[in-house]
């Protein structure tokens, strides 16, 4: 039986399976990459990626560490090459050599898009389970830079370079953690001696604290439409229900019961879910105005899978880039996903309901055996306050009067 993953979770079981060359080509992606072992051959394994590229890798193991030597693509290398290949690799690791080490010395050293492709295949995508927004940052403004470059020619000044010639503050610093974090990593694989990011100071950010006006609610709530249907519905799911943007994303249909939406705090790899940012379980009533538009998505009755599913069958993805999109066409100061959030929990607190209902139905939560009891006890509350919120909110969006079912509480 697989050991658990560092974060708890369980380990899926190994897919083992005699490989043929139509299981090959038929092998398709799911939200997360797996790999697929030939029973034929020893340590041949087939890797499969989120994006449809299959490719060959043989593993085998140096001193209890796990070495994945890259074969080459699965459409460029057929099965019985791929299996001679591994049978070779097997043979010299019989031998007492490292292949994988043996590789890049051949070939010099690792160039920083390699590295990077290992660092993501080998550690990130098993590790972090936000990988795919680093990996965005990685390949927008690393690799155009760096791609072709030895890694371990890369210095501080190349890295002060490339961070002051980003313009936001808050993105300067998320490229350069996602940097620092394959030089780390690199570190410990000996690939690299040091890590250039270390000493090259982040930029101060002031904590934002956006919210929507009501007459930008009214535009916004409009401009939504321009974003197609599935990044439209996502904004207007986290304006409604105050949740997190990669949460509503990521919302699966088997998580919505009787008109709650419960939110797994584990991340499950089998079927994408990320987990909740602070790892407790939620539960979350979903308002009538949040099920309208559920319901629009899910036409027919299937029991599982993403609600806002794209035509590939991932989550829908790319909402800051639609809002900044948005921004740009109606002229408005620049708003983020997350200041729909932030306007949801003011809309909360502004109605009178208290910061503690906010951080109740927002998830803010420290956690405890209190947080357990609590979950159903306000229960009813929590409905009503989410129904009136969501209310209030579409009235405004819609340009119509306040309801007058959403009554101000004294504080």
């Amino acid at each position: 039986m697989p050991r658990p993953k560092h974060d708890g979770t369980p380990a899926r079981a190994p897919r083992r399976r005699r490989l043929t060359e139509r299981m090959v080509d038929r092998a398709r992606p799911e939200a997360a990459a797996y790999a697929i072992w030939d029973t034929r051959q020893r340590g041949l394994a087939l890797r499969v990626q989120p994006t449809g590229q299959r490719s060959w890798k043989a593993v085998y193991s140096i001193h209890g560490r796990p070495r994945w030597l890259h074969i080459g693509d699965a459409r460029a290398i057929g099965l019985a090459d791929a299996r001679r290949i591994a049978a070779q690799v097997a043979v010299a690791v019989f031998e007492g050599k490292d292949p994988v080490a043996d590789k890049r010395a051949e070939r010099g050293n690792l160039s920083f898009g390699e590295l990077a492709q290992q660092y993501l295949d080998e550690h990130a995508k098993r590790r972090n389970k936000s990988w795919r927004q680093a990996d965005r940052h990685v390949r927008r403004h690393l690799i155009p830079k760096w791609g072709n470059l030895d890694a371990r020619s890369i210095t501080r000044a190349d890295v002060k370079r490339v961070i002051g010639g980003i313009e936001a503050p808050m993105l300067a610093n998320l490229v350069l953690a996602a940097a620092s974090a394959i030089f780390s990593w690199a570190i410990k694989q000996d690939v690299v001696a040091t890590n250039p990011c270390k000493g090259v100071d982040r930029h101060a950010t002031n904590s934002r604290e956006r919210v929507l006006s009501d007459r930008e609610l009214l535009l916004f709530w409009r401009a939504f439409d321009g974003a197609g249907l599935l990044r439209a519905s996502a904004l207007r799911l986290i304006l409604l229900t105050g949740q997190r943007p990669g949460e509503v994303c990521h919302m699966r249909r088997e998580h919505l019961r009787d008109g709650w939406w419960e939110m797994p705090g584990k991340p499950d790899m089998a079927t994408g879910w990320p987990g909740t940012k602070n790892g407790a379980s939620h539960r979350v009533w979903l308002p009538e105005a949040a099920w309208d538009i559920i319901a629009e998505l899910m036409d027919g009755e299937a029991p599982t899978g993403f609600v806002l599913a794209s035509q590939r069958g991932g989550p829908v993805g790319d909402l800051a880039g639609a809002m900044r999109a948005m921004c740009k066409a109606i002229g408005a100061e620049r708003i983020t996903p997350h200041d729909l959030r932030r306007t949801h929990g003011t809309t909360i607190t502004g109605l009178g309901f208290g910061r503690e209902a906010m951080n109740r139905i927002q998830n803010h939560r420290e956690g405890g055996i209190a947080d357990v009891y609590d979950r159903h006890r306000y229960e009813a509350e929590n409905r009503r306050i989410t129904e009136a919120v969501a209310a209030h909110i579409v009235a405004i969006a819609e340009g119509r009067q306040r309801p007058d079912n959403v009554v101000r509480l004294q504080t």
